[in-house]
């Protein structure tokens, strides 16, 4: 049994709900030179789950490598990535971060008076010869039909910044959602159920 993990994401949210859990873990986060960004660039035409899916592999394969390099003593890698889709949307179904406010609002106005989905993929490597095991959580999440004002009032809080969808349910982002179908822990960017599965899976003890 594994009494701890790596965690290889920067997400606060990712971090406080591993805590929850009671899991230990140690960071395993990108170096200088690492692209990560190239990692997150949506591909031609791509579909939000293959995108999700692709992109916590990636980031698997990369935290594997960080590993390799470091000295440090194995224990499994977690990984993580969530995406915000309006599927079949003329305008591409993968809503990212915002670049900046003008984004941001373009993002929120998409999503105002309409329902979309938050996927979640999580992936676990278990060995340093293994291949990453890997799970996605969707959820549907009702947005509530909000005025430019509305928008304009959240986007000037700071907190659509830094997130997929341009919002963050955890915290203002709150009171733009009537309500979710699936998984609350999920849209916050870890699912709790899928990641307990891994974790049992690659034998960590948690409480």
């Amino acid at each position: 049994m594994f009494t701890s993990i790596y965690l290889a994401s920067q997400s606060p949210r990712r971090q406080e709900l591993l805590k929850q859990m009671g899991v230990e873990f140690e960071m395993l986060l990108p170096v200088a030179e690492e692209d990560s960004e190239s990692i997150e660039t949506p591909l031609p035409h791509e579909k939000a789950r293959a995108y999700v899916e692709r992109v916590t592999l990636a980031k698997s394969a990369a935290a594997l490598t960080r590993w390799q390099k470091s000295g440090r003593p194995w224990a499994p890698i977690l990984c993580a990535d969530t995406t915000v889709s309006l599927p079949n949307h003329l305008s591409g179904e993968i809503l990212g971060k915002p670049s900046d406010a003008a984004d941001a609002m373009r993002i929120l106005s998409m999503l105002s008076g309409k329902t979309h989905e938050v996927l979640t993929a999580v992936a676990i490597t278990t060995s340093p010869e293994s291949q990453p095991i890997c799970l996605v959580q969707v959820s549907k999440v009702d947005f509530a039909l909000l005025s430019k004002e509305q928008i304009e009032a959240y986007i000037a809080s700071g907190e659509p910044f830094g997130k997929a969808g341009a919002y963050g349910i955890q915290g203002l982002g709150s009171t733009l959602i009537p309500s979710i179908k699936g998984s609350y822990s999920g849209i916050m960017g870890l699912p709790i159920y899928e990641t307990t599965q891994l974790l049992t899976r690659a034998k960590v003890s948690y409480l």
